[in-house]
Order: C-alpha cells, then sequence, then structure tokens
C-alpha cells in the first residue's frame, strides 16, 4: 500500500470517528495493519502529529487527539472531513467562516487589486456559458470556480486570506462532491459572480462587497438546507 494511501485512510478515520480521541495506536499495529514497514507508518504518524490528529507520547504511543487539536483549516483536513458521516455539518460551518471572510476580501481586491478584474469577468462568463449549457456541476465549471475565488482571496495583498485560498478550494470541492452545485446554476448566483468581478475590475469596494455578500448568501441557504436535511436523517424516529 501506498505512503499517501495509509495516510488517506488514517485521516479519514480520524476525521470521521472510527478513530476516537483517546484512542491509542502503535507502530507495530499499523505496521501490521498495513503490511508495510515501520519506517513508512512512522512518517505518516508524523503527518498526523503536525496536522494535531495524533500525539506521540513515550511507553504510550499514539493517542488521537479531539477535533478542537486539529489544524482545521489545513485543506487535507478539510477533505477527510468532508467524506465523513458530518460532512453537512462540517461544510456549514466553513461556509460560515467563507460569509465572513470573503466580502472583507472582495472590498480589499477592488481597492488594491484591479488588475485581477479583468481574468474574474472572464471567469464569470464562462462560468455563465457552462451554467446556462447545464454542466454547472462539472469538473471544468469546478475549475473555474476554485480560480475565481481563489484570485478573489489573493489579488488583494492580504496575507492572510491567501493563506486560506487553499481551504476555500477544499469547501467548493467539497459542495460539488457533496452534488450541492447544480447542473444549471441559479441565475441570481450568476449574476453576482459578474458584477463581482466588474465591481473589482473598476475599483468600486462598496458594491465588490455587495455581490461577494450575495454569493455568499446563496451558497449558506444551500449549505443550510443540506445540513438540516442530515441532521432530520440521523434524527431517531
Amino acid at each position: 500500500m501506498l505512503h499517501s494511501d495509509i495516510l488517506n485512510t488514517l485521516g479519514a478515520e480520524i476525521a470521521g470517528g472510527d478513530l476516537a480521541a483517546g484512542d491509542v495506536l502503535t507502530l507495530a499495529e499499523l505496521a501490521e495493519r498495513f503490511n508495510v514497514s515501520r519506517t513508512v507508518v512512522r512518517e505518516v504518524m508524523r503527518i498526523l502529529e503536525t496536522l494535531g490528529m495524533v500525539r506521540a507520547k513515550r511507553r504510550v504511543g499514539l493517542t488521537v487527539q479531539p477535533a478542537g487539536s486539529w489544524s482545521v483549516l489545513d485543506p487535507q483536513v478539510i477533505a477527510w472531513r468532508l467524506a465523513g458521516a458530518g460532512r453537512a455539518e462540517q461544510l456549514r460551518s466553513l461556509t460560515q467562516l467563507r460569509v465572513a471572510l470573503e466580502p472583507t476580501a472582495a472590498r480589499l481586491a477592488a481597492s488594491t487589486g484591479q488588475h485581477a478584474g479583468p481574468e474574474l469577468v472572464q471567469l464569470a462568463a464562462r462560468m455563465r456559458q457552462l451554467g446556462e449549457q447545464g454542466l454547472g456541476d462539472t469538473p471544468e465549471y469546478l475549475a473555474i470556480d476554485v480560480r475565481f475565488h481563489t484570485l478573489l482571496l489573493t489579488s488583494g495583498g492580504n496575507e492572510m486570506f491567501a493563506a486560506l485560498a487553499g481551504s476555500v478550494a477544499e469547501v467548493l470541492t467539497g459542495r460539488t462532491k457533496l452534488g450541492l452545485t447544480p447542473a444549471h446554476p441559479a441565475h441570481t448566483a450568476v449574476e453576482n459572480h459578474e458584477e463581482l468581478a466588474r465591481a473589482i475590475e473598476v475599483g468600486d469596494p462598496v458594491r465588490a462587497e455587495a455581490h461577494a455578500r450575495a454569493v455568499l448568501d446563496t451558497v449558506w441557504a444551500e449549505v443550510d438546507y443540506a445540513s438540516q436535511v442530515e441532521r432530520g436523517r440521523s434524527t431517531p424516529e
């Protein structure tokens, strides 16, 4: 088994709760389970430890840590959590972060990053074309959406916003995997992407912030509904 396969298996098991906080893992047991050397397992666990998901303790082994210790904004951790049973709630909390973050990033981009405007306009136009063709749930649409929001977060010159671009990209990917990106995107959502791009191009921070907030309002409604559905399914009858 490949190093990356072991990492993804254990990361997903911890994120999904199959390995609970307090569970103890040993290199010997893991090496036997995956039929690999302890050296391979040690490297995997070192990565999980840097992500706060396990902690090594002499004469004990590696103890699974509670979610509060994890690097929850790391794209890898986000991907593992979105693959688990509580993915809709995870997506909900991440979307709350986007709601708080992206309108301000849009205002900043319009103030200092107008150079990104032409590309944003082109990306929004392509999103409209794909959406009108019923291709809003395709890999191409996702790639353009990721590029659009990455540019939004990185063009304003704030290194904190830029550092979160990978996290937001993983959230967008998670939405698509959960089937929350419709084949025919809502007209208002596409229109707000276009207006946001134009506002950044002409350097209008107030309008850019308003349209970024409108984009996220649509996303929030979709994610909040999915979260309510999942909670309803998990409630005993």
